[in-house]
C-alpha cells in the first residue's frame, strides 16, 4: 500500500497544482484539459497529446453516460489508456471506456480491445507472431491436445457457414509456441459471466462481437505464454475501474466489487 501511495503522489500533486491554478473544473472536458500535462508525459511517441485529447473528448461527446461518470474513474481510465498507448473508443478497437454503476455510483471501466491486446503482446519484444481466427461450420478444422498438440484449419472457399469455434496462436522469438481453442458456446458463457455490459447497445460485445471473442481466446492463450511480469501487469488492466491516479496505473487497485451496466439513452440499469 505504501508503494502505491508513493507512486501516485507526484501525479496527484501535479493534478492538484494544475486545478489550483485554474478555475475549478465544471465538466469532464475541463478535467481532461487540466490533465493535459500528465497525458503528455504518459503517451508514447506514436500518439500525439492533441490527437489523444481529441479522441477522449469525442468519446465523451458520443456517450452521454460517460459525461456523468465520476471524474476520478474517467480520468483513471483515460490515464490507463494513455500509459498503455491505446486509443480508447475509436474504430481501431484498441481500448474502451464504458460506463457502469459500481456499488450504485456511475463510473467508467477501462477495457482493452482485441487489437490493443495484440499491440501489447508485440510490444513485449518476446512475441514473434500472435493472432486469432474464427472457424466456420464448413471449414476443415482439427485440433488435438496432449503431448503432441496439433491444430489444422483450412477455411472453406465459399459458403463457410456459421462460426462454431475461435482459436488463438502465438509464437515466441525464442521458438516457443502455443494455441487455445474456444467453442462459440464457451465464448458466450464467458461473455455472460464476465461482462455485465454484454447486452447493452454500446458494448463492444454488441458492436464488435468477433473481435471481443478473439480477444477472449487471446487472453486465454497468453496465460500459457512465458511473458514478462510487466506485460502481464498491463494486460491485467483490462476490465478495471479505478478512482486514484498514479504515474503507474498498474499499481492502483481495481475497485470493482459489483457492477451494473447502464443504458446509454435512459440511464437505467439494464442487467439483472
Amino acid at each position: 500500500m505504501t508503494e502505491i501511495k508513493e507512486a501516485k503522489a507526484p501525479l496527484a500533486k501535479a493534478t492538484n497544482n494544475a486545478v489550483a491554478e485554474k478555475k475549478k473544473p465544471q465538466t469532464m472536458k475541463d478535467y481532461v484539459n487540466v490533465m493535459m500535462p500528465e497525458i503528455k508525459k504518459a503517451l508514447p511517441n506514436t500518439i500525439t497529446p492533441e490527437r489523444f485529447t481529441r479522441i477522449v473528448l469525442s468519446a465523451i461527446s458520443n456517450n452521454k453516460q460517460l459525461q456523468q461518470c465520476t471524474p476520478t474513474s474517467f480520468l483513471a481510465g483515460m490515464m490507463n489508456a494513455a500509459q498503455l498507448g491505446l486509443e480508447p473508443n475509436t474504430p481501431l478497437g484498441q481500448a474502451y471506456l464504458i460506463p457502469y454503476k459500481n456499488k450504485g455510483t456511475l463510473e467508467a471501466q477501462f477495457q482493452i480491445g482485441y487489437k490493443g491486446l495484440i499491440d501489447l503482446a508485440y510490444r513485449s519484444g518476446q512475441v514473434k507472431t500472435i493472432y486469432a481466427e474464427e472457424v466456420c461450420e464448413n471449414d476443415e478444422f482439427e485440433y488435438e491436445l496432449g503431448l503432441n498438440p496439433k491444430l489444422v484449419h483450412k477455411p472453406a472457399v465459399k459458403d463457410r457457414g456459421d462460426v462454431i469455434y475461435y482459436y488463438a496462436v502465438f509464437k515466441l522469438v525464442n521458438g516457443g509456441e502455443g494455441f487455445s481453442v474456444m467453442s462459440m458456446d464457451d465464448v458466450k458463457k464467458h461473455m455472460n459471466r464476465f461482462s455485465k455490459a454484454a447486452q447493452a447497445g454500446f458494448s463492444p460485445w454488441q458492436t464488435n462481437f468477433d473481435e471481443m471473442a478473439k480477444k477472449t481466446v487471446i487472453k486465454k492463450v497468453l496465460k500459457y505464454a512465458p511473458l514478462s511480469t510487466d506485460i502481464m501487469r498491463k494486460i491485467a488492466e483490462d476490465e478495471t475501474i479505478k478512482s486514484d491516479l498514479s504515474a503507474d496505473m498498474t499499481l492502483v487497485n481495481d475497485e470493482v466489487e459489483y457492477v451494473d451496466v447502464v443504458d446509454e439513452e435512459t440511464g437505467e440499469v439494464v442487467n439483472e
